[in-house]
């Protein structure tokens, strides 16, 4: 009987620590991280768009915390991908432009698994090597293609029949329904949509062809006081769209190279059908209705994301994965929508680096807020890292959001980050260059040219006029040089990607496919 009651009060210790360990397993959050390919800002009504509405989006926002002041700092899909996964940037990653990434360094994926979390990746992935710390992935080859997709696991390839951002909507649901059921999961939801070439589903494309969209503020920028590198580039809507991207119907007799030759060429004039009648467009003409042709499509791509993003919020309602499941909302940088007349990304203008973050978490974060501290892609992994209660990343440039989450901002919070773009030569024809933003000021030093910008974006939020070589800014000029250089000390970037970059084309390096794994 004393052997018996003495057992009592342990089994009772043991059964509290059993329940306690349950308790903090349960109380890890899910992770749910969706990215889109180029989605700007701008182009998501919670952020003010002008020229679209998205409520799905827009009610995480309203549920949830919206970043105002969040920024690539290599704003070009794969090295973007590359910083999302490691917290570092491109010099310390090894992936600047196309490059492979070494998936044997650590990451979030592979210290999320580690601490036991059921980890996927559905979608665009775009690293050039097969995933790694992944329990279940499945990827498209390079961009992918927006009308039955191929994708592809451990096991080989198929074909999905139908239009990319559905297909890969269900995968991920597909993923919630056969997750375990004993570990918290992350997956990652990677859409190709709205990349270049900005193909639409049926729906949308014949929704928004009968919409006109407003034109941007800076849509016929002169480009006066800037550098040559913005007038050298080459990816204006004006000049730059080619029939491909304007969705122009080739005569039925090309085949082949020929096709494609034809595809390719940015076109002078284009003829329309209006109110039955042919009608030739050129000059000014032609640049509106290109614009118009851009931005609908573009828009299209977007509206389909949103749904998608609808319908995997409403599944985690509807299933009890409300309360504690982070929902993160991004897009891999920003986007240009005619914004100073172009499309693309890659410079350091607001349009072209900035992100959307909007972040859904009842248990974590109240609603309605609205964040305004500047944030780079380097903090995501030590912030999923953080709320997953993992062990953190190792060399690591980044810091988690975790404390703006709860509204606090520590004292030591960054002032000003650091931005660098290789790609030169290479597509667009964009100069190589590095910057330093801050809350108010913007300096780009374009290397290979030897040629500054500065703005004020208190002043000319738009980017307008460079007061670099204005003598009333030489003390604010001297002062940002000062913390460019003490940010590149810091950050240890010692130039070793500063000569030119090999180009593997739209899609990255080629993919080596492995015996069996299907249509290349």
């Amino acid at each position: 009987m004393k052997r018996r009651n003495l057992l009592i009060p342990i089994l009772a210790m043991l059964w509290v620590f059993a329940a306690d360990l349950n308790a903090a397993e349960s109380s890890r959050p899910n992770i749910l991280f969706i990215m889109s390919d180029d989605h700007a800002a701008h182009a998501i009504s919670a952020y003010g768009s002008r020229i679209n509405k998205t409520p799905h989006l827009d009610r995480l926002a309203s549920e949830g915390m919206r970043f105002e002041r969040s920024f690539a700092v290599n704003s070009i899909c794969t090295p973007s991908r590359a910083t999302i996964l490691t917290g570092k940037y491109s010099h310390k990653n090894g992936v600047p432009v196309f490059n492979a990434f070494d998936g044997s360094q650590p990451h979030v994926a592979r210290q999320l698994q580690a601490a036991g979390y059921y980890t996927g990746i559905i979608g665009k992935w775009h690293l050039g090597t097969d995933p790694t710390g992944f329990s279940h992935w499945e990827i498209l080859p390079g961009q992918g293609r927006y009308f039955d997709p191929i994708l592809y696991d451990r096991d080989g390839a198929r074909v999905y029949p139908g239009y990319v951002t559905e297909v890969l909507t269900d995968l991920a649901l597909s993923f919630l329904e056969k997750r375990p059921a004993d570990q918290p999961f992350f997956l990652m939801l990677h859409h190709k949509a709205p990349h270049r070439e900005w193909s639409p589903n049926l729906k949308y494309r014949e929704e928004f062809s009968k919409r006109k969209i407003p034109e941007a503020h800076t849509l016929y920028d002169t480009c006066a006081t800037r550098t040559e590198a913005l007038r050298e580039q080459q990816q204006s809507v004006f000049y730059d769209l080619t029939r491909r991207d304007l969705k122009l119907v080739p005569p039925s007799e090309l085949k082949g190279a020929e096709l494609q030759q034809w595809l390719s060429v940015k076109p002078t004039e284009v003829t329309i059908q209006k109110d039955g009648k042919s009608q030739t467009l050129t000059g000014e003409a032609l640049n509106k209705w290109k614009y118009q042709r851009y931005l609908q499509d573009y828009l299209a791509c977007v509206q389909s994301v949103d749904d998608s993003v609808g319908r995997v919020v409403a599944w985690l309602d509807e299933h009890g994965l409300r309360e504690n499941t982070v929902v993160i909302y991004t897009s891999d940088q920003g986007f240009f929508l005619g914004d100073h007349g172009l499309y693309d990304k890659r410079f350091m203008y607001e349009e072209s680096i900035r992100m959307p973050l909007l972040v859904r978490w009842p248990a974590g974060i109240k609603p309605r807020l609205v964040n305004r501290e500047l944030v780079i892609n380097c903090d995501f992994a030590p912030t999923l890292v953080e709320l997953a209660g993992a062990r953190p990343l190792a060399g690591v440039q980044g810091r988690s959001l975790l404390p703006l989450f709860r509204e606090q901002r520590p004292a030591d919070w960054r002032q000003s980050f650091y931005y660098r773009y290789y790609h030169d030569p290479g597509h667009h024809n964009t100069r190589a260059h590095y910057g330093i933003r801050t809350g108010r000021h913007k300096l780009i030093y374009y290397w290979k040219k030897d040629q500054w910008e500065f703005f004020d974006l208190d002043q000319d939020p738009e980017e307008l006029r460079n007061l670099y070589y204005d003598a009333r800014t030489e003390t604010v000029v001297a002062e940002l040089k000062r913390e460019l250089n003490r940010l590149r000390a810091e950050l240890e970037d010692d130039d070793a990607f500063s000569e030119a970059l090999p180009s593997y084309g739209v899609d990255g390096p080629p993919l080596k496919w492995k015996p069996g794994h299907g249509p290349e």
